[in-house]
C-alpha cells in the first residue's frame, strides 16, 4: 500500500510524527508537503496528495491542516477522491467500510498525536465492506460525470 502524505503550515508537526507511525507500521509513503512551519496554502497541498490518489499512483491519501475541513474540501474536487474528515476512529472505520474513502483528513488544532494515530491507524486498516455500499459509491461516480 503507498501512502500520499501533506500538509500545510499548521499540521506540519502532526504530519512528521504520522509519517514516523506510518514507517513503524510497516508502509510505505511519500511526503508531498509541506516541509517546514512556513505558511502555505492548503489547497497546493491537498491537490498534490489528492491529484495522486486520484491519478492511483497512491493507493490512499492523508492530509493536515488546522482543521482538517479545508484540505477535505480541496481534495474532494478531484475526480474519484472521496475525502473524509475523521475526528475518532468510527468515523475512519466507517468512512472505509462505507464509503470506500481514499483520502483522509485531520485536523492538527483539536486533535491529539495520539488520538491522530489511532484513527490513522483505523484509517488504513480498514476494508470497504462492498455490497449495498458500492451501488451508493457508483452514484457518486455518475455525479462526478454531471
Amino acid at each position: 500500500m503507498k501512502i500520499a502524505i501533506g500538509c500545510d503550515h499548521r499540521g506540519f508537526k502532526l504530519k512528521k510524527r504520522l509519517m514516523e507511525y506510518i514507517t513503524e507500521l510497516g508502509r510505505t509513503y511519500h511526503d508531498f508537503g509541506s516541509y517546514d512551519a512556513t505558511p502555505v496554502d492548503y489547497p497546493d497541498i491537498a491537490s498534490k496528495v489528492a491529484g495522486a490518489v486520484s491519478r492511483r499512483e497512491y493507493d490512499l491519501g492523508i492530509l493536515v491542516c488546522g482543521t482538517g475541513i479545508g484540505m477535505a474540501i480541496a481534495a474532494n474536487k478531484f475526480p474519484g477522491i472521496r475525502a473524509t474528515l475523521a475526528t475518532d476512529t468510527f468515523l475512519a472505520r466507517r468512512a472505509r467500510e462505507h464509503i470506500d474513502a481514499n483520502v483522509l483528513s485531520l485536523s492538527a488544532e483539536e486533535t491529539p498525536e495520539d488520538k491522530a494515530k489511532e484513527i490513522v491507524h483505523a484509517f488504513l486498516t480498514t476494508q470497504f465492506e462492498g455490497g449495498r455500499h458500492l451501488r451508493r459509491i457508483e452514484k457518486i461516480g455518475e455525479i462526478e460525470k454531471e
